[in-house]
């Protein structure tokens, strides 16, 4: 199974790329010959996506099409930047097509550095999928008070209660994960998807 996760912030130093290669780790040992793309805005955020461009360059986004295509589910993690995902995310997402992630699963995971996360769980269900076709688990996970979360080895001395309980459900939404993307490749095979007559979601 192939998975593709895209790590959200823009920051040079981003918790939530640290929180994106643990849960790659999650899903390499997790699942016998697994396969993980992992782009990271870190640094690197795409070049703005307008109509007239038609998105990111063919040189930049061809090698990220290609991992979206192979792809049978994603993973969005998103820093909570003022109650908001990050703008990198969302220009990432108008830079997809239904092409690349029509009719496969998406999991939310957001970061906070104290207890918040929630308001961009919301903002991506609520937009993100419209044209692209993405569809996101009815699950998600929030990762908060991130700098002490995710740093420690599973199982080691020293992890704490809260951050014991976030690994437990990242695992449990992960493998949920896994099981959307046998159940909607079915829907993609079954020859009832048809972007070409419907191309925009309404």
């Amino acid at each position: 199974m192939k998975f593709f996760i895209l790590s959200g912030s823009h920051r040079a130093e981003a918790q939530s790329l640290k929180v994106a290669n643990y849960l790659k780790s999650v899903l390499l040992a997790e699942h016998t010959g697994a396969s993980v793309f992992l782009y990271s805005l870190s640094g690197n955020p795409l070049p703005l996506w307008d109509e007239a461009s038609g998105g990111a360059p063919d040189a930049l986004w061809d090698p990220i099409s290609a991992g979206l295509k192979a792809a049978d589910a994603l993973v969005v993690v998103t820093p909570e930047w003022s109650g908001m995902a990050t703008p990198g995310v969302k220009n990432f997402l108008l830079n997809c097509t239904a092409d690349e992630v029509g009719h496969k699963p998406g999991l939310i995971v957001t970061v906070s550095a104290s207890r918040g996360g929630s308001y961009p769980v919301a903002e991506l269900r609520m937009s993100g999928y419209k044209n692209n076709r993405l569809c996101w688990l009815p699950e998600h996970l929030i990762v908060q008070h991130v700098e002490g979360s995710m740093t420690l080895p599973d199982g080691g001395a020293g992890l704490s209660k809260e951050d014991t309980v976030i690994r437990l459900r990242a695992r449990y939404d992960l493998r949920l994960l896994a099981e959307y993307a046998k159940a909607l490749a079915v829907v993609r095979a079954s020859g009832v998807v048809d972007h070409r007559t419907f191309r925009n979601g309404m």
